[in-house]
């Protein structure tokens, strides 16, 4: 199934599996792929760790390349689709291998070992997978869309962002018109990540022409439902095989695409809380990456003076002990998830319709609805300023070896991803609804969480 794509220099990428001027070297890498790819296995055996680090270990091989190019990286997304991967989260009445969201993470953070750019990727498809399962699972058509997801490996993008209105996910300038059960959109979107790579996009618009901004839903389009005409192009900082560039997208289909819950619920009650972990995730690999140079580097420091303490060595301590906060943090955090997610399905069992997951939350306790909700908010902010920091010290552990690119201390790639961390989502912009939500908690008790 393919997009009637209007630019010209957007269809020829789909179309090719790597860029038609990958250097010599590249080429070589992508035919040991070929050679030291284990069989595709089904995650659901048990074997998804493994899966993932094989996958990783691709990313890896490409990894400077895809900064180099900002360029897709194919030869990642090819090895996770071997793996079966991109419906690791699918539950397996539709043929996934229904993997927690914990789990999903350990790969997201896997990846990020590897390549920032193949893990931000993954982690994106699969709060579009997320959204779809939660929200839209319970009908007909969404159940196909993940069945087929299963069987082809679809990978699934955003389109969330706007012209014209900021960075806020909860606004839309554009309005979803149905007539005659079928739908008709056209959204000016000044990032759509990985677009031009994708099976599927999920759009935002207003629900009418005359329902106001905040009034959203959300719309599942496929390939054979959409165009893309490209409006920019993608030569950013870090992240760059994110492909995050801009389009005009129109797109048509069945009024069934437009999932029923209205997505201010969608965003609250999943798009942000699985946004934020698996982000979190990423950003925590990328550290991990880091520090992992960082004690290669002491390591070569100390065994050409034995006998002494590196001078780094205390930096090293500061950079370890931040990454276990960030570690610990993030387990936290999916500890409340689950413990979340099994508390609604506990409440729709009492409510006589368990598993219908487009239930409202509405009866669940306000206190517990606020303080997840700010908690979600503050792992986001304190995970993408940690990992920054983390990453500053590995620097100076490795000095020039660390600033060099090209040297296996190299860690310039790591710093210019994760300044787009604090980015995604503005923290300025989160901290602000964060105050509001504390303002409305009532403080807990001394000596209680």
């Amino acid at each position: 199934m393919n997009a009637p794509h209007t630019d010209a220099a957007v269809e020829p990428e789909r179309q090719a599996p790597a860029p038609a001027d990958a250097c010599a070297n590249d080429q070589a890498d992508a035919a040991a792929d070929v050679q030291t790819e284990a069989p595709a296995q089904d995650p659901a055996t048990g074997t998804w760790r493994e899966a993932a680090q094989r996958a990783a270990q691709v990313a890896a091989r490409h990894a400077d390349h895809v900064d180099r190019e900002a360029r897709f990286p194919v030869e990642a997304f090819d090895a996770l689709k071997s793996e079966r991967l991109l419906s690791a989260m699918v539950p397996s009445r539709f043929g996934g291998a229904g993997l927690s969201l914990a789990e999903v993470a350990a790969i997201c953070e896997t990846l990020a070992h590897g390549c920032a750019s193949t893990a931000m990727i993954y982690a994106m498809h699969q709060i579009q997978v997320a959204c779809i399962m939660e929200h839209g699972a319970h009908t007909p058509w969404h159940q196909d869309v993940l069945a087929q997801l299963v069987e082809r490996q679809w990978l699934l993008a955003s389109a969330t962002s706007e012209e014209n209105i900021g960075g806020s996910m909860r606004t839309s300038a554009c309005a979803v018109e149905v007539v005659d059960g079928r739908f008709n959109i056209e959204k000016m979107a000044p990032t759509i990540s990985y677009g031009a790579h994708a099976d599927g996009i999920l759009v935002t618009a207003r629900r009418t022409a005359e329902s106001p901004a905040s009034d959203q839903v959300l719309i599942v389009t496929l390939l054979g439902d959409l165009e893309l005409e490209k409006r920019g192009t993608w030569d950013s900082m870090g992240m760059r095989g994110t492909c995050s560039e801009g389009f005009r997208l129109v797109a048509q289909g069945h009024a069934e695409q437009i999932l029923p819950t209205p997505f201010a619920e969608i965003s609250d009650r999943t798009m942000l809380p699985v946004s934020h972990t698996l982000w979190a995730s990423v950003w925590t690999g990328i550290a991990a990456d880091a520090v992992n140079r960082a004690q290669a580097f002491f390591r070569a420091q100390a065994r050409a003076k034995p006998g002494s303490v590196p001078p780094a060595g205390m930096r090293l301590a500061e950079a370890v002990g931040l990454l276990q906060m960030m570690q610990a943090r993030l387990s936290v955090a999916l500890d409340a998830a689950q413990a979340e997610h099994d508390a609604r399905l506990a409440r729709q069992a009492q409510q006589g319709h368990p598993g219908d997951q487009g239930g409202s939350d509405a009866d669940a306790p306000l206190s517990a609805q606020l303080h997840y909700a700010s908690d979600m908010n503050t792992l986001k902010t304190s995970i993408s300023s940690t990992a920054l920091l983390v990453v500053q010290e590995v620097l100076m552990i490795c000095g020039m070896a660390g600033y060099k690119n090209g040297t296996e201390y190299s860690v310039g790639r790591h710093l210019r991803d994760l300044h787009s961390a604090p980015l995604m989502i503005n923290n300025d912009r989160i901290a602000q609804n964060t105050a509001s939500l504390l303002l409305a908690q009532r403080p807990a008790s001394p000596g209680r969480a």
